[in-house]
This record gives C-alpha cells, sequence and structure tokens, in this order.
C-alpha cells in the first residue's frame, strides 16, 4: 500500500489532485476508500497515469468499468480515477 501511496504522490499529479477534490467534497473517507483500493479490495478505487496503474479493478461486469474501457478508447485519456457511486449518483443515474 505504502509503494502506491508514493506512486500517486511522485507520479500520478493529475490522479493525486483528483483524490484531494474529492476529498474536498466528500470527506476524508475519501482516503480510505483509496487505501482499501490500494490493498487490493475491489470497488473502492482505481486509476491510471502516465503508465502507472494502482487500485484494484471493480471488476468487468462493473458499469465504470464498462464505461472506462469505452472512454479510453474513444477520447484516449490522460488520466483516470475510478470511484464507487454515491448514494445520490445512485438515485441520479441508477447505476450501482
Amino acid at each position: 500500500m505504502n509503494a502506491g501511496l508514493q506512486t500517486i504522490k511522485t507520479s500520478m499529479p493529475n490522479v493525486y489532485q483528483s483524490i484531494q477534490a474529492r476529498a474536498e467534497s466528500m470527506g476524508n473517507d475519501v482516503f480510505q476508500l483509496v487505501r482499501r483500493g490500494l490493498a487490493g479490495q475491489p470497488g473502492c478505487f482505481y486509476a491510471f497515469e502516465a503508465g502507472h496503474v494502482v487500485g484494484t479493478p471493480f471488476g468487468r461486469e462493473h458499469p465504470a468499468m464498462l464505461e472506462l474501457a469505452q472512454f479510453t478508447a474513444i477520447f484516449g485519456c490522460a488520466h483516470v480515477c475510478i470511484w464507487p457511486a454515491t448514494d445520490d449518483e445512485v438515485r441520479a443515474h441508477g447505476t450501482a
């Protein structure tokens, strides 16, 4: 887990900024999600940037992973952070 945190801080500036921004809007539980994803728990946190990949994928059938595959293929994303849906997002979009 420490190696993953170090990689985020030193080699993934956009992912690090995304984590900080999400923590500002959602609270410190975001940092726990990152740590759980880095520890291998799926469905918590998964990110990539500049050839570095950290966290644990959500699973092939998870809607977030399907969207990730589409967006990266279509838009060539420079970095991606995947989080579990919040209760508000589930209510608004009907996904879990």
